[in-house]
């Protein structure tokens, strides 16, 4: 085992939209000596912001890796820290999923001023499905309005957690200038402001909080006490002599096994508190030892294997972002588990059988790239020279094959036509295309069958503009757009048995097969087909049962009423009957298809719509005006409540209402009011709108 793992740490950095992500990653960036200069979001001159549409929104689009290193004092071994920043925003959510999946840990961030808002529950449900360890930091300490407090309070109850708050701060808003580390009983106190927050003084804590610091220690010594047995020793003997080193032992434990989460607090704007975050990320979040052995299955056996993370091991690595590069072409980021990947190796990709070599492998820094000659087991890094890769691939040594879990992603909700300016752009427009779809597992092209039209669906407005602009500035190709389309879905409410016979003959051989199904609504939770086989007797030999699923699953694809694909379906193949002679494969996947054609018609079917989780924060006075605009819009209003002198509204609304609503909500407030939204499921449509889409869609009057 690699003694040097035990000094490693990935972790990412995730939180909602402006609580300050990429601010903090500068500040890290800046401290550990990775970089000479502060970058600002508001100067557009970020390290991990390096796209052109990050700079010119100030927002994070695309999560961006990079390496850097800490020391917790001078006689300790030097730490490595792989980060990942990842976005905010909804429309770009799956950058927080495939990041999460590789990432040993992660720091959630909170603002002090608007605390557990809606994304925050979004990543920290994304961290929960991978468990994934993390500490919260509370920034923005200086700005009006600053609650650290009341902070913690709601990361406990809205995220059903157990905070731990290992640093309470000294002052609040303009007042802020440091913190009481609950675990040494010092105060850091950032004073020098012409340092850049490089240098700060260690000193007592002030006397009018010495009471307060002692009150929260004692509570973080109670948390402890119920999650670890020494320190519950500890603390029936003589609570005053339990030693920081045991405090920090027993909160790392607690951090990995994700019972307890250590909370911080900081101003990453005005450089305070990063390096005591720097401190909290290498004593609390899990090195790849910590979190053990990856496990996966044997493709030729399906057997359960284990990956130690070790050098000596055979190679085991995860394709979790696929990225294009102007000079180097396509960048495949990798997270090894297990052996050495080195340049010019030979690999296999488990999902294809194939094999691929790696040319060259690079150590990341935003969209910089450093050529190595190898990368160690725990390690993340970027290679070129795949060809046939996806996200989510497996990458193995040949003679020892594993597949480890792969990921799933979200469909998209919203859908635009696009089409090039001039003829000349076609092929140059298929190609740009081609490599967007393979970056982002989120973004779908389909050609619609009716029209000829190209058709791009993404997560939200924003991710589909995002996209048009990178063809116009990376590939030189500019499009004209229709208005956005809503991804609608289909579902059948009711049950219905039928026989399908299906004979054809010609001059030679021809085709017969001859089913009886039931078509009835997925049981809950089952997205996609639903296949029960409950043939008895050999009626219908083994061999053609898989064309009737394959028959269903393709015509699921087209809806009974409006042609869109159905979001679940149940078939129960009861039985049937074949000819020695005319029945084969194919046979019975057309039978199949004609079966779903003929009988969805009969199941009652319904259109569903994507609904969005809204969530408004605006002065009381414009409560009325915009709950009477939810109502026009078909939405749902779930609650308020009263935060900071503002009212924030939660609602339901149907995506299709919500087009363009930003704006309309800066119009009713005077641009005092912001809004965030998620998809949140689907719903059938109202029987009279349904009708219009279907004539729409159509062409037809019902």
């Amino acid at each position: 085992m690699d003694e040097n793992l035990k000094y490693t740490r990935n972790i990412g950095i995730m939180a909602h939209i402006d609580a300050g992500k990429t601010t903090t990653t500068e500040r890290i960036l800046f401290y550990t000596g990775r970089t000479h200069r502060l970058g600002e979001v508001d100067d557009g001159n970020t390290q991990m912001d390096w796209m052109v549409q990050e700079q010119e929104r100030g927002i994070t689009i695309t999560s961006a890796a990079t390496t850097t290193y800490w020391k917790l004092s001078d006689n300790d071994k030097e730490c490595k820290i792989n980060i990942i920043d990842t976005p905010g925003h909804v429309d770009f959510t799956v950058e927080v999923e495939r990041s999460l999946r590789v990432l040993d840990g992660a720091v959630a961030i909170f603002c002090a001023v608007g605390g557990v808002e809606p994304q925050s529950e979004t990543v920290w449900r994304q961290a929960n499905k991978y468990h994934v360890p993390r500490i919260a930091y509370i920034n923005k300490m200086d700005r009006i309005g600053a609650d650290f407090f009341g902070v913690v309070h709601e990361i406990e109850h809205k995220l059903s957690t157990r905070p731990v708050p290992i640093q309470i701060p000294i002052g609040s808003e303009e007042n802020f200038i440091g913190l009481v580390d609950l675990i040494n009983m010092k105060a850091y106190i950032w004073d020098d402001e012409a340092s850049l927050g490089t240098r700060y003084r260690i000193d007592n804590i002030p006397s009018p909080l010495l009471n307060e610091a002692e009150e929260w220690r004692m509570k973080m010594i109670e948390t402890l006490a119920d999650v670890d047995d020494t320190i519950l020793e500890r603390y029936l003997e003589d609570h005053t002599l339990i030693k920081e080193a045991e405090i920090i032992d027993a909160l790392r434990k607690a951090t990995i096994k994700g019972i307890a989460i250590p909370v911080l607090c900081g101003a990453s704007f005005k450089n305070k508190g990063i390096q005591k975050l720097l401190d909290a990320i290498i004593n609390f979040l899990p090195s790849p030892l910590d979190i053990g052995p990856v496990s996966g299955v044997d493709p030729r056996t399906n057997e359960k294997i284990l990956r130690e993370p070790d050098n000596n091991a055979p190679l085991a690595a995860l394709a979790f972002k696929i990225a294009t590069d102007l000079y180097m072409g396509r960048l495949v980021f990798l997270r090894v588990y297990s052996g050495t990947l080195k340049s010019g190796e030979t690999v296999l990709n488990v999902r294809t059988g194939k094999r691929e070599r790696i040319n060259k492998v690079f150590r990341m820094h935003a969209n910089k790239q450093t050529p190595v000659e190898s990368v160690a087991a725990g390690d993340i890094c970027a290679c070129v020279g795949l060809k046939d890769l996806r996200t989510g691939d497996t990458l193995c040594a040949i003679h020892k094959p594993i597949a480890l879990e792969s990921m799933e992603f979200p469909e998209p909700v919203i859908g635009v036509a696009i089409e090039p300016k001039t003829q000349a752009d076609i092929d140059r427009l298929s190609n740009a295309l081609g490599k967007l779809a393979e970056e982002d597992p989120t973004f779908r092209v389909k050609i619609d069958p009716d029209s000829g039209q190209t058709i791009i669906q993404g997560m939200g407005e924003l991710h589909l503009e995002i996209l048009i602009d990178r063809l116009k500035r990376e590939f030189q190709v500019e499009c004209n757009q229709g208005i956005p389309q809503v991804a609608y879905k289909e579902a059948i409410t009711s049950s219905c048995e039928y026989r399908e016979l299906f004979r054809k003959q010609t001059g030679g051989k021809g085709k017969y097969a001859d089913i009886l199904v039931e078509l009835m609504p997925a049981d809950d939770g089952i997205r996609g087909l639903q296949f029960i086989n409950d043939v008895t007797g050999g009626n219908i030999p083994k061999e053609y049962i898989p064309a009737v699923e394959k028959g269903f699953r393709e015509a699921m694809m087209n809806g009974p009423l409006a042609g869109f694909p159905l979001e679940s379906l149940k078939v129960v193949l009861k039985d049937g009957s074949y000819h020695p002679v005319d029945s084969d494969t194919l046979s019975f996947e057309i039978a199949a298809k004609q079966a779903f054609r003929r009988a969805a018609v009969k199941c009652n079917p319904v259109l569903l719509e994507p609904i969005m989780s809204a969530e408004v924060v605006t002065p009381e006075e414009y409560v009325g005006d915009i709950i009477s605009d939810f109502n026009r819009r078909r939405g749902k209003i779930e609650g308020m409540e009263t935060k900071g002198g503002a009212r924030i509204i939660k609602a339901k609304v149907p995506l299709t209402e919500n087009f363009g609503y930003v704006t309309v909500l800066r119009t009713i407030t005077s641009g005092r009011a912001t809004s965030t939204m998620e998809f949140s499921h689907y719903e059938p449509v109202p029987e009279e709108i349904a009708k219009r889409i279907v004539e729409i869609t159509k062409g037809i009057i019902l």
